[in-house]
């Protein structure tokens, strides 16, 4: 009986017919989707908590420079002020332009931004150039980066370098030109210089001029690539979105061999901001394009078209 109950069953089982072909499709694309959907889900919050690291590489910047091999020429300056014992805050080093106006005037101030990977202390050689062109320069560090404290983000970095750029004013000798503020940024640092030039813009003195070196869209364009939705980047930095509001001119460096910012970055700013000019360089992306002839001349031209520097 049992022998016989158990064949019936197997030949019933044998027997059974199959689901047609689409419908096997289907449960197999089912399947598929269900699997995609996992794991874009478990991508996209790897990339939601992994993007601060790559956005903000402090493990790569270098170790910053002992206080006691910081030029004399350097007036260090603290958003905590000059209370801030402890230098609890975030930091920036003035330099002063070399020769004051002959006529006693406040001198023109550029605040210059760096890369994601680097210190303010790599800046020394590019603010003593901006110094002998009668400049005062403010170097600004990212929160987190170097001596400061806190935590990098789009935030932070702007409201730090709203707070610098008004010390700089009071503390720069023989004062600061706040008709004639330039804002230059690389890479990250270009994006940054974006923000804060909305925000001069909001207090009532515009910047003058911005020069944008190597710079991207936005933080969202770059997600896109990575197939994130805008909604999961914390520090979007819309550059995109802040040019073409700003009545300032603009110069955008950058070369056509970047690799880590494509070119096309700087050509679509180029395009969507009025007034701005584009000047393609040579090089990587970490390539100095200051050691070029091109870069000092481009940026020379484009302050005294600006009124900034005197033609």
């Amino acid at each position: 009986m049992s022998d016989a109950g158990h064949n019936a069953a197997d030949g019933t089982e044998a027997n059974t017919p199959k689901p047609p072909l689409r419908i096997r499709i289907a449960r197999r694309l089912v399947r598929l989707s269900m699997l995609l959907g996992i794991g874009y889900v478990f991508w996209g919050v790897s990339l939601y908590f992994m993007q601060d690291s790559i956005l903000f590489p402090r493990r790569m910047t270098g170790t910053p420079l002992p206080d006691a091999v910081i030029p004399r020429q350097v007036q260090r300056l603290w958003t905590g002020g000059a209370e801030d014992a402890n230098r609890s805050g975030v930091e920036a080093w003035l330099i002063n332009a070399a020769l004051p106006n002959p006529d006693g005037s406040p001198a023109p101030l550029v605040v210059f931004f760096h890369g994601n990977a680097e210190l303010i202390d790599d800046q020394l050689e590019l603010a003593q150039v901006y110094s002998l062109m009668g400049l005062h320069v403010l170097l600004v560090e990212y929160p987190g980066y170097g001596r400061s404290a806190g935590k990098p983000s789009q935030k932070s970095i702007t409201a730090a370098a709203m707070t610098l750029i008004e010390q700089a004013e009071k503390a720069a000798r023989g004062g600061v030109d706040t008709s004639r503020i330039v804002l230059h940024g690389r890479s990250l640092g270009s994006a940054a210089a974006a923000q804060v030039a909305a925000r001069l813009k909001d207090r009532g003195t515009p910047p003058a001029a911005l020069v944008l070196e190597s710079p991207f869209l936005s933080v969202v364009a770059f997600a896109a690539g990575y197939g994130a939705p805008a909604f999961l980047v914390k520090n979007p930095f819309r550059t995109d979105e802040i040019l073409p509001t700003l009545d300032a001119p603009v110069l955008i460096i950058h070369s056509r061999q970047d690799e880590i910012v494509p070119f096309a970055h700087g050509e679509r700013l180029n395009t969507i901001t009025p007034g701005s000019t584009l000047i393609e360089m040579n090089g990587t992306h970490n390539s100095v394009l200051a050691d070029q002839d091109e870069y000092w001349v481009s940026f020379v031209e484009h302050l005294r078209s600006a009124g900034v520097l005197p033609k």
